[in-house]
């Protein structure tokens, strides 16, 4: 294959949506097993959308969820943004010099003319169209204007728009990846405006000139943009220009099979970060939502996805995000972190729970790490450590009827006078003690099975079921057994 460049073009308006960071892995993975080079480009020419911060957060996301790229936007050591690559400005709004020279271009060719309708024309235009049951679009009213006349209203100081000037019933053809052949006729495509009165292209120009000029060989975009390519297509004709192969990705929907959206919830790669997901587990995941590996296996490293991804295996239907699914991808990575790695990233989750505070976390390390280990395998994600590990730190957990019932067994007293003399005389409660102690009870008071461990269990946590007896003996350390016997006493 030829040196594959593939870029990830976002418009810098808020937070980085699940669905672009998927168009950004996808660009990646197939710029990785091919050996080529990864772009990425700001898309700012609507200046009224841009919101401060948003390329920062948007570099912050792909960085977090282990994104690389080879050329364009990025933060640089001071936290300002910067750029690196031979092919840029990688930001629109600094490339409209580059812009106007292709426009003019186009205008001297006859693949473009001066419109100069204004807003209210073309509000009664499309008014009147729809009433008729039609498309709106424009009429091609000021193709008629000759250059000569365009050229002086212009000086006269009249505003104006530019338009592409779309052939009469042409085909416009291209192949898909994800979808193979399309052809629409030019009938049924607008005369689309290329630059803005106020001296910005529209994505559909910028588009095509920077692909080109970046030498872009694949454009991986969402489905969203199908109905555009046919004036993009037209676009490399005019310029005669090579096009490019055209990759459409199917859109993330939810299970009601919309588009996913912030009222139904989480949306953003920030969203996702904040409810405690891990990069590997979301990035995993997320591969999945559109794209099948021919062995159907569903946990792959970022790694070992760039080794066997590829367009062929992606579906051209919407992609349900399946939350209960993240949650069991992430489980996985979950469970293959380290002690110390889930020290440090439990840390805030804990923190804003208020379970301890940041000296506490400090000086009990080891202990917190062994917390942590014995709860691991039951969460899906970090934010669910707190609520995991608070049996530990209540002071006097509520029962249930049913653990209020077994508390009244009739061998109860005795296995809390055993417990309460035996934890008393240990010196020094050592996690092998903890390990000893429930063997001990049994040996010295005949008293075994559920009834051994159930009531010692729910004096303990409040509950009936959860970690291992010994590891929670361990945790509570001598005074904290001692209190909780006390309170059944």
């Amino acid at each position: 294959m030829e040196n594959v460049r593939v870029r990830f073009a976002p418009s810098p308006t808020g937070y980085l949506h699940i669905g672009g960071l998927r168009t950004a892995l996808y660009n990646y993975l197939f710029a990785k097993k091919h050996g080529g080079q990864f772009i990425l480009r700001i898309e700012d020419t609507d200046q009224t959308r841009f919101v401060e911060g948003a390329i920062e957060n948007l570099i912050n996301s792909l960085h977090w969820a282990g994104i690389d790229y080879d050329e364009g936007v990025i933060v640089d050591d001071k936290g300002h943004v910067s750029q690196k690559g031979d092919r840029g400005p990688y930001i629109q709004s600094q490339r409209l010099d580059i812009y106007k020279k292709y426009v003019d271009e186009l205008i001297e060719n006859g693949y473009a003319y001066y419109c100069f309708c204004n807003k209210e024309r073309l509000d009664d235009l499309r008014e009147m169209q729809r009433a008729e049951g039609k498309i709106p679009k424009y009429d091609g009213l000021c193709r008629g204007v000759s250059l000569e006349d365009a050229k002086k209203r212009i000086a006269a100081g009249e505003e104006y728009v530019v338009r592409l000037k779309m052939p009469k019933n042409k085909n416009l053809e291209f192949d898909d990846l994800v979808r193979g052949h399309i052809s629409i006729n030019s009938d049924d495509v607008d005369d689309q405006v290329l630059l803005k009165s106020d001296g910005y292209p529209t994505y559909h120009l910028a588009v095509v000139v920077d692909d080109h000029l970046m030498g872009i060989t694949h454009i991986v975009r969402g489905e969203e943009w199908i109905s555009s390519t046919p004036k993009h297509v037209y676009l490399y004709e005019a310029f005669g220009w090579e096009k490019p192969t055209f990759v459409h990705l199917p859109t993330v929907l939810n299970d009601q099979r919309k588009k996913l959206s912030k009222r139904e919830g989480d949306v953003s790669v920030e969203d996702f970060k904040k409810s405690g997901y891990l990069p590997q587990g979301l990035v995993n995941y997320l591969a999945l939502v559109g794209w099948s590996p021919a062995d159907n296996r569903e946990i792959f490293s970022l790694k070992e996805m760039e080794e066997v991804f590829d367009f062929d295996r992606v579906s051209n239907a919407g992609g349900i995000f399946d939350r209960n699914k993240l949650d069991w991808v992430n489980a996985h990575y979950m469970k293959e972190l380290s002690g110390d790695e889930i020290y440090d990233l439990a840390k805030p989750y804990i923190l804003e729970a208020g379970l301890m505070d940041e000296d506490y976390y400090k000086n009990h390390k080891d202990w917190i790490i062994f917390l942590f280990q014995i709860i691991q395998d039951s969460v899906s994600n970090l934010k669910e450590i707190p609520a995991a590990i608070s049996f530990a730190f209540e002071d006097a957990p509520d029962l249930g009827e049913e653990e209020k019932e077994i508390l009244k067994g009739e061998t109860v007293p005795k296995l809390l006078q055993a417990l309460e003399d035996k934890v008393s005389s240990i010196e020094d409660f050592t996690f092998e003690e903890a390990k000893g102690l429930m063997k001990a009870i049994q040996k010295e008071t005949g008293i075994k099975g559920k009834n051994l461990y159930m009531p010692t269990r729910i004096v303990l946590t409040g509950v009936q079921h959860g970690p291992e007896l010994a590891n929670i003996l361990y945790l509570f350390g001598k005074d904290k057994i001692l209190q909780r016997i006390a309170r059944f006493k």
